[in-house]
C-alpha cells in the first residue's frame, strides 16, 4: 500500500493558536490542537500525529504584513519562513483548498504567498513593515512554523490557511495580548487591568475587535467551503 493509501480514512489535524480557532476548524474528519505556547503546541501536535493523521493544516488568524491585505483577507501559504528556515507547503493540497473557494464569498478574499513564523507577537506597524521587507511575507503567525517543522520531519502533507486580523498599519495596544493564556484561551481580567492602566487603548481595542470579527467570519466561511469541496480529506 502506498503512503497516501495508508493515510486514507485518517483525520486531518488543524493546528491553531487559540481555542476559538480550533472550534471553527474541528469537524468530521478534522481534529484540532491548539496552544499559544510553542512547546505546548508542539507536544499536542506530536501526540495527535502519533494517533494517526493524513495531513496537517495550520488554520486560524494572522497579522497582516502587506498594505493591500485588510482584515478578513485570507492567505493560503506556499511557504513558511521562520526560525527553522523556509518550509514549503504541499502544492497539490494548497491548490485544492484554493479551488474550494471558487464561486464563494471567500474567493475574492483569498491570496497565495508567504507566511512568516515568529515566536512572539509582532505588534507595531514598524516591526510589521520590517518583517515584510526582509521576508516578503504577506502575513505573520506563531504556529505555522511549529507545525511545518514537525510535518517536514514526518513527510506528511502540509497546508496553511490564515485570515488577517490586524492590518499592516495597525499597531496593537498592550491590552490586545494581555489576556492570552499559554493554553490558547483568553482571560478578561488582565485585559481590564491593562485598560485601567491606560484607558486610551480602548478605541484601538474596539477597532481591533471589529477586525477580529471580520477574520472570524472569513474563517467560518472558508471552513464551510473546504468541507463542501472535501478539501480537508484525502479519501
Amino acid at each position: 500500500m502506498s503512503a497516501s493509501g495508508a493515510r486514507r480514512g485518517l483525520p486531518v489535524i488543524a493546528v491553531t493558536g487559540m481555542a476559538f480557532e480550533a472550534r471553527i476548524a474541528r469537524g468530521p474528519g478534522v481534529e484540532a490542537v491548539y496552544a499559544a505556547r510553542a512547546d505546548w503546541l508542539e507536544r499536542a501536535l506530536t501526540e495527535a500525529i502519533a494517533r494517526g493523521c493524513s495531513g496537517i493544516v495550520s488554520f486560524g488568524t494572522a497579522g497582516g504584513l502587506a498594505d493591500d491585505l485588510h482584515s478578513g483577507a485570507l492567505l493560503i501559504a506556499d511557504t513558511v519562513c521562520g526560525p527553522f528556515g523556509p518550509l514549503h507547503t504541499d502544492a497539490d493540497w494548497s491548490a485544492r483548498i484554493v479551488d474550494a473557494f471558487a464561486g464563494t464569498t471567500v474567493e475574492r478574499l483569498a491570496r497565495c504567498g508567504i507566511v512568516a513564523g515568529v515566536q512572539a507577537p509582532v505588534q507595531s506597524e514598524a516591526d510589521k513593515r520590517s518583517l515584510n521587507r526582509t521576508t516578503g511575507a504577506l502575513v505573520v503567525d506563531m504556529e505555522s512554523h511549529v507545525a511545518g517543522a514537525i510535518v517536514a520531519a514526518r513527510g506528511l502533507p502540509f497546508a496553511v490557511c490564515r485570515a488577517v486580523v490586524d492590518s499592516a498599519w495597525r499597531t496593537l495596544p498592550p491590552a490586545a495580548t494581555a489576556g492570552l493564556r499559554d493554553d490558547g484561551t483568553t482571560a478578561i481580567g488582565p485585559i481590564l487591568r491593562e485598560l485601567m492602566r491606560q484607558p486610551s487603548q480602548l478605541g484601538t481595542l474596539l477597532r481591533l475587535a471589529g477586525d477580529a470579527r471580520a477574520a472570524k467570519t472569513t474563517l467560518v466561511q472558508a471552513r464551510h467551503a473546504m468541507s463542501i469541496a472535501h478539501a480537508l480529506s484525502f479519501d
